[in-house]
């Protein structure tokens, strides 16, 4: 049974380092909140791991946050929730959000026609946003494709650089064959290359930003329960991790948009 209270902080969990996106849009969008974010540092990727492991994995950090007593939890990784969402919901006895659902959700909502999806070969490969997408409106079509290269971009911090600018036109040009009007950013790494892609895509298609569609989610559920922290103090964010391996902060802190600070490391045994 949940102690959660308004006053209780919101769990955000991820493979590693990110879901510090959706963190960051959680802070612009609700600015009073107190967040946990956990990142499984020390056993990510997850991509390359079994469907078993990934549900054993993600079913103990859920456990770990839900006796620090979160009000809502937010699936902040992509593989977690295309693998193990049903999971982390049937254990839950809080919401549970999750950046495919609030992604596909705002895609079929912004969409007339076509919806592009680019993501990591593993949530690719899991068909999951087209799923999600068909179940909202069987008559979207979904065009998806896997760019592998964004996330080691990402991380190195050529944001703007012009191999990853060749390589986001190399990706997309199958997409930009079809006749699509969004493109989902299925990755919580691919924020970070938001401007670039905007370039590359043109005018006409609109990007849709997985981590602020889940901060918005959250506000709604937050306000449903009437579960908004009634303290309007300075919030308190702690940050989880199961390792801390070199470049750690520095890269968490360009994912936050901020220094991060109150970084700790704990062992799931």
């Amino acid at each position: 049974m949940s102690r959660a209270s308004a006053r209780s902080p919101i769990g955000v969990f991820d493979s590693g380092v990110g879901g510090l996106t959706v963190v960051r849009a959680l802070m612009e969008r609700l600015p009073f909140e107190d967040i946990i974010y956990f990142g499984d540092t020390a056993r990510v990727p997850y991509g390359i791991k079994s469907v078993d492991t990934i549900h054993s994995f993600t079913t103990q950090i859920t456990d770990y946050l839900l006796a620090r007593d979160v009000k809502l939890l937010i699936i902040a990784c992509n593989t977690m929730a295309a693998v193990a969402g049903d999971a982390v919901r049937e254990r839950s006895g809080v919401p549970v959000l999750d950046v495919i659902d609030a992604g596909a959700r705002a895609a079929v909502a912004m969409s007339g026609k076509g919806i592009g999806v680019i993501g990591t070969p593993t949530t690719i490969n899991s068909n999951a946003y087209a799923r999600h997408i068909h179940q909202l409106d069987p008559s979207v079509h979904v065009y998806s494709q896997a760019c592998p290269l964004f996330v080691p971009l990402v991380e190195e911090g050529w944001l703007d650089h012009p191999v990853t600018r060749l390589t986001a036109q190399e990706y997309l040009k199958p997409v930009f064959v079809e006749s699509i009007d969004t493109l989902v950013l299925g990755c919580t790494h691919y924020p970070l290359l938001k401007h670039l892609l905007r370039d590359v895509a043109g005018p006409n298609i609109r990007l849709v930003d997985s981590a602020i569609t889940v901060a918005e989610q959250t506000a709604g559920v937050l306000t449903e329960m009437g579960m908004h922290n009634p303290q309007r103090g300075e919030p308190n964010y702690e940050y989880l991790v199961t390792d801390i391996p070199l470049r750690f902060q520095s890269i968490g802190s360009r994912f936050l948009g901020r220094e991060l600070r109150q970084l700790s490391m704990v062992s799931l045994g």
